[in-house]
């Protein structure tokens, strides 16, 4: 069993639970779907194999993801959002708002060039 954490500051629980190098981007992408480990090593294939591992188990650990482990030749395991982890979503639909916004504003503009 986990011990409970303190916090002086609401950021710093919130980043505690998905502060994670890959953690936000797992998250965005069980938001309204159950994918398995080899599709999610796909979406984040910058994370080696072992790196997704450890940000799964912490996830799963920290109550935001459940993983099911189907007893098949070859092992089949799942990764789902749980109703707390669905809490997250108004965060993270903020932030990828934010992230739009921020690469429109960072595109080269065309005219700019073109002059």
């Amino acid at each position: 069993m986990t011990e409970k954490k303190y916090f002086c500051c609401p950021i710093d629980a919130t980043i505690s639970l998905i502060g994670g190098k890959y953690k936000t981007k797992i998250l965005w992408n069980l938001v309204d779907q159950t994918l398995r480990f080899n599709e999610l090593q796909k979406i984040v294939h910058q994370a080696t194999p072992k790196m997704l591992t450890q940000q799964l188990r912490e996830l799963e650990r920290d109550g935001l993801i459940t993983r099911t482990v189907y007893p098949v030749v070859p092992p089949k395991t799942e990764y789902a959002l749980t109703s707390f982890g669905q809490s997250l979503y108004p965060i993270l639909d903020a932030m990828c708002e934010w992230g739009k916004d921020y690469m429109a504003e960072e595109a080269p503009d065309e005219t700019a060039v073109n002059q």
